[in-house]
């Protein structure tokens, strides 16, 4: 016969984190602790570091390891529900399968084991919703601190545009390549194709491809709010 297994789950979604070590240690500290007071041995403790919760669980290295081990009669803890769930769907659709496999599921902030509790199970729902509501509001902060950092002329990263040059963390204008955008666009401007651009803009000096000069029409056809270089 089986042994049923009783396994815990933590996570941490910054490498920072996972580096100081703290958040994994209070996390670890309160399985242990549940598990003293409701006669549980923990089997195994998954620690996930510098995962986001925004995968799912069984995409996660640690979490797809802990679901290949589940046998019917297991249990699986983990302090929060955040730790486990990347949204309200994800949360439901996770504990069904569990349900189905026979693994109990407790979660230390909703209480304990929230597969036969129904009160438990209906607080489940609403909590993943808020989870997932907070995380949405969390998106939008980080969006709009890049969109005032862009306002600023800070450089986030990839490629850098065409008419500009990186200076560290800025982006400044490039007065010979912003020349040489107001070129591309009156060429354009006289029916020019993509290619015949190109061509004219390397003999006066300026190497750019046709697919270059596609991409400094369509940026610069953009509406930005600012009046042109």
């Amino acid at each position: 016969m089986t042994v049923a297994k009783v396994y815990g789950y933590c996570r941490v979604s910054t490498l920072k984190q996972a580096e100081d070590g703290e958040s994994l240690a209070i996390q670890q500290r309160q399985l242990e602790g549940y598990a003293i007071m409701h006669g549980l041995a923990i089997d195994r403790i998954f620690v996930e570091r510098g995962v986001s919760g925004s995968v799912p669980i069984n995409e996660r290295p640690e979490g797809k390891a802990m679901f290949a081990l589940l046998e019917k009669g297991d249990v699986v803890m983990s302090p929060k529900l955040d730790r486990l769930f990347r949204s309200a769907l994800d949360a439901l659709v996770v504990v069904e399968d569990l349900r189905k496999r026979g693994v109990a599921l407790h979660l230390l902030d909703l209480g304990g084991d929230i597969s036969t509790n129904g009160l438990s199970k209906l607080f489940l729902t609403i909590a993943a919703a808020f989870a997932e509501a907070e995380r949405d509001r969390i998106r939008e902060r980080v969006g709009q601190t890049k969109v005032d950092q862009r306002a600023q002329g800070r450089f986030l990263g990839g490629a850098v545009p065409f008419g500009y040059r990186r200076d560290g963390e800025l982006l400044l204008v490039d007065p010979e390549q912003q020349k040489a955008i107001r070129e591309i666009k009156r060429l354009r401007a006289q029916g020019k194709a993509l290619r015949a651009i190109a061509e004219a803009m390397k003999a006066k000096g300026v190497v750019i491809s046709h697919a270059g000069v596609s991409n400094v029409l369509k940026a610069t056809a953009r509406p930005t709010g600012k009046s042109a270089a």
